[in-house]
């Protein structure tokens, strides 16, 4: 890339995009020079120097363009100039905007010799893709999106913002619908696929769990000649996405409690703060850990390895690295309340708000299981476990089935009490034990109302749903309950 004469060095190290770059990547006409540092769609958080792009989703981006450059964006892409907007103005014009960031993830991808990473997966997608950045940073310059930036224009804004000199990338990619996968996994160019599970979700566009499978494997298809494709074996699709695998892959690595797995997780421990994992790679044991409760993490943490592994990376300088990961927010982070600064009492919160399905919901309920309460600090005598448990959103005509089935969950009886929100966890609500039964809402902020009065101190709550049903509401109204200090996630130091 020839550098701009009127740019100098340290402000060149920065730089993104420059205008003639970007005119050539989308084949567009740019109306003036310009660099930009980094890509935005949202003028919300966007930053000097940014490029905002002007994408037509629920709202037109257009109509936002003058008030991303009165904050300092470096020009805006866009399909024509805006109203209120001189034609002077920084503007990159294409046809259409969203091929337009098609074309500036592309051309980014191909000026990079980054080694890229892509995971799918019904359940663990953002919390594998935080693995890994955990792990890759230690060993090289790594970029990954900073939120769940996985659908038809979340990939391509992932790419366009990754600098020419990445060492590695990771890729969330996900779908809603058939057909949504494969085209993204081919834009990223992938060196390495990883496909955390695959469990009920999205039943409402998919006839079973083998479409749901199908749709998952089509990221083998983004594969670069001789890439490697990591399986989970502990799935009743696991032969479907073993044959895609190898028909695709150059390397197939598979993970999972199966005895056979070339990554076999053989024991996990939990405790409140983390997870202690034992399990052997091609046969050798060897022991690592999460800072966070949950088999299902120790099963994404072993699929992250096996990825470090693909890469040639140092082993023991990932299992350190993982060692200190926490979950991102609303995935399962844990943290104090306080209810009495002067006594140091509160409760624990288990934040998995962001999202749920069967399995991540069943993951969830075994790490409330697993914890131990605080006896003898609240107005109760013992500490309780309390559930407080949304809707699962997208589960399609089984969708009341599923929800019924919760009751049925291993150790669900040592949950003191199970507060419902959302028309389809009714059904749950309903069938609960008369003593384990706590209230049921229509909405989340109906619960929130509530909450001063549905925990103690030493008691751990579980805030679990999904994202449409807002049960994030109910933790923010849980955390207000603090007397005035900040809440602090457990284990991180």
């Amino acid at each position: 890339m020839t550098r701009p004469a009127q740019l100098p060095p340290a402000e060149f190290a920065m730089t993104l995009w420059t205008s003639a770059d970007a005119a050539a990547a989308t084949h567009g006409t740019s109306t003036a020079d310009w660099v930009a540092r980094g890509v935005s769609i949202d003028t919300r958080t966007i930053q000097p120097g940014d490029l905002f792009v002007a994408l037509t989703d629920a709202r037109d981006g257009h109509d936002f363009v003058a008030q991303a450059l009165s904050k300092g964006a470096a020009a805006a892409l866009v399909t024509r100039i805006p109203d209120g907007v001189p034609p002077e103005a920084p503007l990159l014009i294409v046809k259409d905007v969203l091929t337009a960031l098609q074309d500036l993830a592309t051309f980014a991808r191909n000026r990079s010799a980054a080694r890229i990473i892509g995971v799918t997966g019904s359940v663990g997608k953002t919390s594998t893709k935080e693995m890994l950045r955990a792990i890759l940073s230690g060993q090289g310059k790594t970029h990954a999106a900073e939120a769940s930036y996985n659908n038809h224009w979340g990939v391509p804004l992932t790419l366009a913002r990754m600098p020419q000199d990445t060492d590695f990338a990771v890729v969330e990619i996900g779908m809603n619908h058939p057909g949504e996968i494969a085209p993204l996994a081919r834009l990223s160019r992938l060196h390495v696929a990883l496909i955390t599970t695959i469990a009920p979700a999205h039943l409402q566009a998919f006839d079973s769990l083998d479409g749901i499978a199908t749709e998952k494997a089509a990221i083998f298809d983004g594969l670069e000649p001789g890439g490697t494709a990591i399986v989970p074996l502990d799935t009743p699709t696991a032969e479907r996405l073993l044959a895609k695998a190898r028909a695709t892959a150059g390397t197939v690595v598979t993970f999972g409690a199966d005895p056979t797995s070339d990554y076999h997780l053989t024991h996990a421990t939990l405790s409140d703060t983390c997870t202690v994992i034992r399990a052997s790679r091609h046969s050798q044991p060897f022991l690592y850990k999460v800072m966070a409760p949950g088999r299902h993490f120790a099963a994404n943490g072993l699929a992250a390895l096996a990825v470090a592994d693909a890469l040639n990376l140092d082993p023991v300088v990932a299992v350190n690295d993982l060692g200190r990961w926490t979950p991102p927010q609303g995935r399962g982070t844990r943290e104090r309340i306080m209810l009495d600064p002067v006594e140091s009492h509160g409760f624990d919160l288990i934040d998995d708000a962001f999202n749920s399905n069967p399995a991540s919901l069943a993951a969830a309920l075994d790490v409330l299981i697993a914890t131990q309460p605080q006896n003898r600090v609240g107005r109760i005598a013992n500490g309780r476990r309390i559930a407080i448990l949304g809707d699962m959103l997208e589960l399609g005509p089984t969708e009341d089935a599923l929800h019924l089935a919760v009751a049925q969950h291993p150790g669900l009886s040592q949950i003191s009490t199970i507060h419902c929100v959302g028309p389809r966890m009714q059904a749950l609500w309903r069938v609960l034990p008369r003593l384990q039964r706590g209230l049921w809402t229509a909405t989340a902020p109906e619960l929130g109302l509530h909450v001063r009065g549905l925990v103690d101190a030493g008691d751990v709550v579980l805030v679990k749903g999904s994202k449409g049903i807002k049960v994030s509401l109910v933790v923010d109204a849980l955390r207000k309950l603090g007397q005035g200090q900040s809440s602090k996630a457990m284990g991180v130091r």
